[in-house]
């Protein structure tokens, strides 16, 4: 269980002058990544395949890039705070009321919305790990605890323990399936057995920022949850299949409005830029493009994990555009050397997880990059 301390730690002393919120100045850094700058810097290389931060190497559809350069965008004017043409594209979509939609800058600040909503100092969160860390970060900033189920051996979710977990009646659960950073997805049956475990007074929220790149047997959780009875919200993105990272665009779909009203007002009023809005409902409409991106990356993540077991590096199972997987040493000394070959990747810090490394599916070129420098390590 992981809690926030109670005082700040290694402040300057203008900072140790101020009341800060402990929570806060205790909280766990982010591992975002490597930027690009320091990445050249580091390697030498300019050049570089760039498969730390799970992003479409496909980019984006080219419908989008047409929507921004219209004259549908003007910088100089706020954006629809109620984000109102895409709500009402996404509810049509999705088979459910715009009211219980809400938009946000990245699934990130939904997140955030639901942990300042939701919980107070002194309530429990249940997780899983290795996990996303905005699962564990927000919910500290909130005073909150956490509970991290552990995969299983298998690299699997733990779904005897989850269950357990989630009886015990937390105030709110996060759950990705697709799982990020590991890469499963829960079935039917394990998603329906973990939604009969919710009691009431808890919020159920599955991630499913990786949903598009799903096997097609895999379940829709709006559909799921949808007459499950219990308090849930569902939260998606297009950072991933869609490939707008740098626009920020997510949403979360709720059990109800009241707890779509209380998210909303747990955000700021102008999140969602101008032309994040009109490039998310332009790229809504592109479904073809995003369809044959994703079977393009599927296609590729298969063929990388075979080449990853032939080298004795065994992936866990992804149905995202991902591949987790067991270097046998710490995984930073991997990633560094990777980086010397030109290749950004994340190497995973969570304790007991720290051999681990994720890899982005890139384009095929990039992938054999990774491919040809591991087996470099593997042989040396």
């Amino acid at each position: 269980m992981t809690t926030a301390p109670e005082t700040a730690r290694n402040l300057g002393s203008a900072a140790a002058a101020l009341l800060v919120n402990p929570h806060v100045a205790a909280l766990p850094p982010y591992n975002a990544g490597m930027s690009l700058a320091r990445a050249r810097a580091l390697s030498g290389h300019d050049d570089l395949a760039r498969l730390a931060s799970n992003e479409n190497p496909d980019g984006c559809s080219p419908a989008v890039l047409a929507a921004l350069a219209g004259g549908g965008f003007e910088p100089w004017r706020y954006a629809d705070p109620a984000c109102t043409a895409l709500r009402e594209a996404l509810a049509k979509r999705l088979g459910v009321d715009a009211g219980v939609i809400v938009v946000g800058n990245g699934s990130e600040e939904m997140i955030a919305a639901i942990s300042r909503g939701v919980l107070v100092a002194g309530t429990q969160v249940v997780t899983v790990v290795p996990s996303f860390g905005l699962h564990e970060i927000e919910p500290l900033a909130a005073g909150a605890t956490v509970v991290k189920v552990p995969m299983t051996p298998a690299a699997g979710f733990d779904l005897v323990a989850l269950e357990a977990a989630i009886a015990a009646g937390p105030r709110v659960v996060f759950l990705s399936s697709p799982w990020n950073p590991v890469g499963p997805a829960l079935d039917l049956a394990a998603l329906r057995r973990l939604i009969a475990a919710v009691r009431p007074g808890t919020l159920f929220v599955l991630d499913e920022a990786y949903f598009e790149y799903a096997d097609a047997d895999a379940p829709d959780g709006i559909e799921a949850l949808r007459s499950s009875g219990i308090a849930y919200v569902v939260l998606r993105t297009f950072s991933k299949a869609y490939g707008l990272a740098g626009l920020r665009v997510g949403y979360a779909v709720c059990s109800d409005p009241e707890i779509a009203r209380v998210i909303a007002s747990a955000k700021t009023p102008f999140n969602v830029n101008g032309a994040a809005q009109l490039a998310a409902v332009a790229a809504l409409e592109d479904d073809a493009w995003m369809k044959a991106s994703v079977a393009r990356i599927r296609s590729e993540r298969d063929r990388v994990a075979l080449a990853l077991a032939a080298m004795g590096l065994n992936a866990a199972r992804s149905q995202t555009n991902f591949l987790f997987f067991d270097t046998g040493r710490d995984s930073s000394t991997v990633a560094a050397a990777l980086l010397q070959d030109g290749i950004i990747v994340k190497p995973w810090r969570e304790a007991g997880y720290t051999k681990w490394l994720r890899a982005t599916i890139g384009k095929p070129a990039d992938n054999d990059r990774l491919i040809a420098s591991l087996q470099k390590q593997v042989a040396g």
